[in-house]
């Protein structure tokens, strides 16, 4: 069986669209690369877990989500395949551009606070109340589960004034 027929069915539609197919390639890609490149740095050591292991089950995690990901698009029927949603894809691509960016300035915590929250009041259209509840919750939850509950440290804030209230 070709993968040209695994991807259309005689007579219709392409089942798969071209940019799901990219979409899934590239987190395939990333995946195995994770993979490989964590193997490199050791997935265990005399001490118990090595720098490698978290990588490692993370790509592994990536490269099956991409295969499920391929086998529910070969599932669906052909009149419901469609591309991706540009919109939504460049929105988050420049968003994480523009959170990476503002990471070191801003800090781990307001800079991921607003982050939450433009995806969920302008891109989720959630309600006010609900979205600052949520990013708040996430920015700050995740800050303290990083840095007490597994000891990593994130960016604070390059201002001195945000870092005197705790961002």
């Amino acid at each position: 069986m070709t993968t040209e027929s695994l991807l259309t069915k005689p007579g219709s539609k392409v089942r798969v669209a071209p940019s799901v197919l990219a979409g899934i390639g590239a987190f395939a890609a990333v995946g195995v690369y994770v993979l490989v490149s964590s193997v490199e740095l050791g997935l265990w050591t005399s001490l118990g877990p090595g720098p490698g292991l978290f990588p490692f089950a993370m790509g592994a995690v990536l490269a099956a989500m991409s295969v499920l990901w391929l086998s529910q698009e070969l599932r669906r029927p052909s009149e419901t395949a469609e591309g991706v949603d540009r919109g939504l894809v460049i929105a988050v691509v420049l968003s994480l551009t523009i959170l990476a960016a503002l990471m070191d300035l801003l800090g781990f915590q307001l800079s991921m606070f607003l982050f939450l929250l433009y995806h969920l009041k302008l891109r989720g259209r959630r309600t006010w109340v609900s979205s600052l509840i949520t990013a708040l919750a996430g920015s700050v939850g995740a800050y303290y589960a990083f840095y007490y509950g597994l000891n990593v440290s994130l960016p604070v804030s390059a201002f001195p004034v945000l870092n005197t209230i705790g961002l």
